[in-house]
């Protein structure tokens, strides 16, 4: 299982955009406190869509009882990385939880997670003069990575076979 975790997020629209993806992709949300918004936040839930109902998630009170709970393999996204997300082989992680961690939009992991873990610590390329980029994008960007290299398990690839079919109709 992928899951991908938001350690003290702030931006409720990123959180919501961040819920539609991982509905989509089979991916379970947990999120650290404290948040900068409330769980049931309007621009949240408009964001997020009806996808929210479906989506597998939790709250924790703090980064050490989530922690404690987990075991799996751990990755860091943040700027102080050396490794791109494609340079880890997650193929290696077949059968374990895979956990993908974003920090807070302002200021991300804190730093004594980052100094303890990091030979697992990713970065996400981009121009020198980006300061970042928007958090539910990195999520995008990670997730997908790692869904291809396993092969997009669990994901439908009916949609293609049928979108070929509807597509014959235009020769």
């Amino acid at each position: 299982m992928i899951n991908v975790v938001l350690y003290e997020p702030e931006i409720p629209q990123n959180t919501g955009n961040i819920m539609r993806t991982c509905m989509a992709m089979n991916c379970r949300l947990h999120l650290i406190e404290p948040m900068g918004f409330k769980i049931t936040d309007k621009s949240l839930k408009r964001a997020g869509m009806d996808y929210v109902k479906e989506l597998d998630y939790k709250i924790y009170p703090d980064w050490q009882t989530f922690y404690n709970m987990h075991e799996g393999s751990y990755y860091y996204i943040t700027r102080y990385g050396e490794k791109t997300p494609s340079e880890f082989n997650y193929k290696e992680d077949e059968g374990k939880d895979i956990y993908l961690v974003f920090g807070k939009e302002s200021t991300g992991i804190d730093k004594h997670i980052l100094h303890d873990n990091y030979d697992r610590c990713v970065r996400i390329p981009m121009v020198a003069e980006a300061r970042s980029l928007n958090l539910s994008n990195c999520v995008a960007i990670c997730v997908y990575e790692v869904l291809d290299q396993l092969g997009f398990p669990e994901l439908s690839h009916t949609e293609v076979i049928k979108g070929k079919d509807f597509l014959q109709q235009f020769k």
